[in-house]
């Protein structure tokens, strides 16, 4: 262990919840990675592995990682990515660029504090058996913590290409293609789940409005007192690297943030202190580049750039490879890499290649940017955080303050590639990728800004942005309708700003407009912290609202209708059950897990016209609307939905918790898809078998995973939490499905701020560590 002398405190309030109190940024990490380590050493322990390139060591080179890439590939594209020094030289960097000093010296202590718990406890003695006594369970060091920074910056682009990277090699002739780029989202990859209530794989869905969050940033107009309210809801994987560590971190007079953090950093990235509160929704703008290179003739390793031949840049990786026999081999790969960044497997011709430029493949700045936002007391200090360290990687940031403005920015990290250059450069792709560049040219390469604190990205002057005393907010749409009556507009492309919003974002823009109005139900107008927690667990379905009485006017006008394989099924009890439904997906609402499959069904059954309106860019809020029952798919799609809640034995008026578990926990909400503001995607099945890795594909669950709401008052914080899975992967703990119970029953957590409220804790458990120990 470090020779460092650490001195911290934890303090464990109810479901578990760690409360770090230090003297330091050291020994804030190391009772932060002690905490942590308590309750999540497997799934930190599992990504070290992944991180250093093991995995084909200890389970073979067939085998996959949780976003279900080839363990082999995985290895090979880590190996590289260490033999060529990336982190470590992005370490060597000043700040801002590189790490603060206090930033380094929680990192450190982080590293030590997760040492120190393993060490103590012991691996056989471990309390989680998915690692209990496994080989590959050992201390780590503080550049582990800092490749899972590194890891988690480049999700938005290489992370999801890990595969196509590593697998890359020079072809014969052939037609090229291009598989696509996974756009922003945490660890890239979304692993599939099954739809409700059939489990089969044709209704395995990977789509990426499940995933991301909801963020509202409520001002001093909407609210009844007049003061600041942040509601934060993201949307992130519930197995696996991507879940949230709910955690206060305090240093008297220097740092009091509570919040969540992505498992492995050492910092609050959602969160809030006395008199700020942010959260962050995944960016819709592109966070990297496609380049296409014309290769030199008779040489698929070399490409030419403004004429001049330039050869591609070769590294050997060698990866240790278990057998079926358990005996270890040596497999040897080489990366090839450009200057745009590596090239990939797919589209690489005889003449032509495709090389990926990540917007992130310098930046560590990140935790710089989340600790110095862990300090701000004011919408000012967080955007000076911005300016100074522009290192938020793929996320919008949304954000109020006592004084009651409402702020939203997408200070993401975004190639500078103008309007003029993509008119110029873009070759034909697929519209929802990345632009797809000539990299023939030099005049094709990324621009810069002078306020930008790196080349190749825009800067702060370019950044939508938006401060109101009413609202902002953000549902995973684009910043176009941030608030409904002040489109942002005239920003360069490349951050995607079209008009057009998804269902979900429209239900979030209505329920706000709602509660201001007072014609929600919830009584009299104005946002106060309990109507802002009904609304948020309120469970409404928007395309339900917009649909469900033309759907049942459809099933009445045609009580048997054809399935896709041809049968004629009988409907006249899904329209009973459809009409009965409450159009919410509350875990008991009766009908609402027909609705789901009908509504997928639709998705997923190729071209169709759900809605009788089109979209009308005059009327961005209330249109599309009307279900057409008209369309053969959408009448396929019900009649395929009852028949398979028939082969099934799931009866037609099945509560959506019937066909959605953690853990046996029957869970609210719905997809993304359907227009479900608390959203869910989760199977029968899922979390029987912990929260490190799911048991089959099927098993994968996401969604709301930390709900935070918080109001800003003069005398501090009032703030309701809830970390949907609990604090623990192990399913052995306590706090696994503590708050999934919470979160079933519509129920929330009262956050314990202050050292007053933590101390009147009933179950109150301290831990004290001291390194050297005494």
């Amino acid at each position: 262990m470090s020779g460092h002398g650490y001195t911290a405190r934890i303090r464990r309030t109810e479901y578990g919840i760690p409360h770090i109190l230090a003297p330091d940024h050291a020994s804030l990490g190391y009772g932060y990675g002690y905490a942590f380590a308590q309750d999540n050493l497997c799934q930190l322990a599992d990504e070290i592995v992944t991180l250093r390139g093991e995995r084909s060591a200890y389970w073979g080179a067939a085998a996959t990682t949780a976003d279900g890439t080839p363990n082999l590939a995985s290895d090979t594209y880590q190996q590289g990515l260490r033999r060529a020094g990336t982190v470590q030289r992005l370490l060597h960097r000043p700040a801002p660029l590189g790490p603060t000093p206090e930033l380094r010296r929680m990192v450190e202590g982080y590293a030590a504090g997760y040492n120190r718990y393993l060490h103590d406890t012991g691996v056989d003695r471990l309390p989680d058996p998915t690692c209990q006594g496994k080989p590959w369970v050992g201390p780590i060091s503080a550049l582990d913590i800092w490749n899972v920074v590194y890891d988690v910056n480049g999700v938005a682009a290489t992370g999801g290409m890990k595969e196509a990277i590593a697998t890359a090699r020079p072809p014969g002739a052939g037609p090229a293609s291009v598989k696509g780029l996974p756009k922003a989202g945490p660890r890239a990859v979304v692993a599939p789940g099954a739809s409700p209530g059939a489990g089969s794989a044709d209704q395995v869905s990977s789509r990426r409005s499940d995933l991301g969050s909801n963020g509202w940033a409520l001002g001093r107009e909407a609210t009844a007192d007049r003061t600041g309210m942040l509601l934060a809801n993201p949307h992130l994987p519930w197995i696996g690297n991507s879940r949230l560590y709910q955690v206060q971190l305090t240093i008297p007079g220097v740092l009091d943030v509570a919040g969540a953090g992505i498992y492995g950093t050492p910092v609050v990235e959602i969160g809030h202190t006395a008199k700020l509160a942010w959260t962050h929704t995944t960016s819709y703008a592109d966070h990297a580049s496609l380049y296409r290179l014309r290769l030199a003739p008779g040489d698929p390793t070399s490409y030419v750039v403004d004429g001049k031949t330039v050869p591609m840049t070769r590294r050997t990786v060698p990866v240790t490879v278990r057998g079926a026999d358990g005996r270890p081999s040596t497999t040897v790969r080489t990366l090839y890499s450009t200057r745009y960044g590596p090239v990939l497997a797919d589209g690489w011709t005889a003449t032509e290649a495709y090389a990926l430029r990540d917007a992130s493949a310098d930046n560590l700045r990140s935790m710089n940017e989340w600790l110095a936002m862990g300090t701000s007391q004011s919408l000012a200090e967080l955007q000076r955080a911005h300016r100074t360290y522009q290192g938020i990687p793929w996320t919008y940031t949304i954000a109020t303050d006592t004084g009651g403005s409402a702020y939203f920015i997408d200070s993401s990290l975004v190639p500078h590639v103008t309007d003029a250059q993509l008119e110029r450069c873009s070759l034909p792709g697929d519209g929802d990728l990345p632009a797809v560049l000539d990299g023939s040219t030099a005049g094709c390469d990324w621009g810069s800004d002078k306020d930008a604190v790196v080349p190749g990205v825009f800067g702060p002057g370019q950044q939508p942005k938006l401060t109101r005393a009413d609202y902002v907010a953000n549902s995973n749409n684009n910043p176009y309708l941030t608030n409904a009556g002040a489109p942002l507009t005239g920003y360069p492309k490349m951050f995607r700003t079209s008009a057009q919003i998804g269902s979900r974002a429209q239900l979030g823009l209505r329920m706000i407009a709602e509660r201001r109005d007072g014609t929600d139900g919830l009584g009299a107008p104005g946002f106060t912290l309990p109507t802002l927690q009904a609304a948020m667990l309120g469970n409404r379905n928007h395309t339900a609202e917009l649909g469900r009485d033309d759907a049942v006017a459809m099933c009445r006008a045609h009580p048997v209708l054809t399935a896709t394989d041809g049968t004629e099924v009988d409907v006249r009890a899904a329209c009973d059950a459809l009409a009965a439904w409450n159009t919410r997906d509350d875990a008991d609402s009766k009908g609402a897990a027909l609705w789901q499959a009908f509504r997928v069904g639709v998705t997923l059954g190729g071209p169709h016209q759900w809605w009788r309106v089109a979209y009308d860019p005059a009327q961005p809020l209330t249109t599309p609307r009307g279900l057409n029952g008209d369309d053969p798919q959408v009448r396929r799609a019900l009649a395929d939905a009852v028949q398979r809640f028939h082969r099934d034995g799931i009866a037609l008026d099945a509560p959506i918790g019937r066909v959605q578990r953690w853990a046996g926990i029957p869970l609210p909400g719905c997809w993304g898809a359907e227009g479900c503001f608390n959203v869910v995607a989760a199977t029968p099945t899922s979390g029987g078998s912990g929260g490190t890795a799911p048991a089959s594909p099927r098993d994968y669950a996401a969604g709301s995973s930390f709900v935070m709401a918080v109001e800003l008052t003069a005398t501090g914080p009032r703030t309701r939490t809830l970390l949907t899975y609990g604090e623990s992967v192990n399913p052995r703990s306590p706090h696994y499905t503590d708050q999934t119970r919470l979160f079933a029953a519509g129920k929330w957590v009262t956050e314990r701020f202050t050292e007053a409220e933590i101390a009147a804790d009933p179950q109150l458990r301290v831990t004290t560590l001291r390194h050297p120990q005494s």
